[in-house]
């Protein structure tokens, strides 16, 4: 074989590589490019084709959860739902929670920090008092990065659907529908819906809201960092976390790099 045979060998492999989509190597300007057009069944079809056993999906069972829950499974049944539990969460939630894995059949995958709720509290104090950003972040990494983590690592993901919107925060405003984050690709079937997206699709297939969101809440997460809208508030973000941050760790890049520079622009 010549030279210039081996090249083009060489150039036409790499093309395959890049628009079969081996999940080895994703050319992410290319996906998003041909995703662009895609509706949010479609994208969750591509990921379940091209990731297959592992590709996985997580909630919070927040305020609009069914949404995804019922969108992915309608299309992935069997596919692992990851639900990091923090020990701190609104009894309604878990309530919630089982009836949303009751009524669609939920392959849910529980975990929790190593670190029991007691003990955390007995080492560092009741952290989310502090109402710091260190503080904070170090509350966010033990009950909910470090359990994500080990998630993922014994799933075996290489992929992870998320139900992430751009309208929710900062940083959400920068991310396509397929992106990279630390060792997964993080895909984002219903990153451009609105609330109305969301009402509509709720409404149509009779799925409910969490019951905080009647008590005027349009984000949940734990009983102490969480709390309903007012007037003042500038974005649904603000009502968790005290105000002093938008984003609780699992969705953020990981490296320490990265997570600073997000952190001083309050993400």
């Amino acid at each position: 074989m010549t030279v210039s045979n081996s090249i083009s060998s060489f150039q036409e492999s790499s093309i395959k590589a890049v628009y079969q989509l081996s999940n080895s190597y994703l050319d992410l300007d290319v996906i998003n490019k041909n995703l662009a057009t895609a509706n949010s069944e479609e994208i969750i079809t591509w990921a379940s084709q091209e990731f297959d056993q592992h590709l996985i999906m997580s909630t919070s069972f927040g305020i609009q959860a069914a949404v995804m829950l019922h969108l992915v499974t309608q299309i992935v049944p069997d596919i692992p739902i990851i639900w990091v539990d923090t020990g701190y969460l609104p009894k309604e939630t878990y309530i919630f929670a089982q009836q949303l894995t009751d009524r669609l059949n939920l392959n849910l995958k529980v975990y929790q920090s190593e670190l029991s709720p007691a003990r955390m509290e007995a080492i560092y104090g009741k952290l989310w008092q502090q109402k710091d950003l260190d503080s904070l972040n170090l509350y966010d990494r033990i009950r909910k990065v470090e359990p994500m983590q080990k998630a993922l690592k014994d799933l075996e993901a290489k992929a992870w659907l998320a139900g992430l919107r751009q309208n929710q925060t900062v940083f959400r405003q920068k991310l396509d529908y397929v992106n990279q984050q630390g060792e997964q690709y993080k895909i984002l079937p219903i990153l451009t819906w609105t609330s109305k997206d969301i009402y509509q699709y709720l409404t149509k297939y009779n799925l409910p809201y969490h019951p905080y969101f009647d008590q005027g809440y349009v984000s949940v997460g734990d009983w102490h960092s969480s709390r309903p809208l007012t007037a003042d508030d500038d974005n649904e973000r603000d009502t968790r976390f005290h105000g002093v941050k938008q984003e609780c760790g699992l969705h953020l890049p990981i490296s320490n790099e990265e997570a600073q520079s997000l952190d001083s622009s309050q993400l």
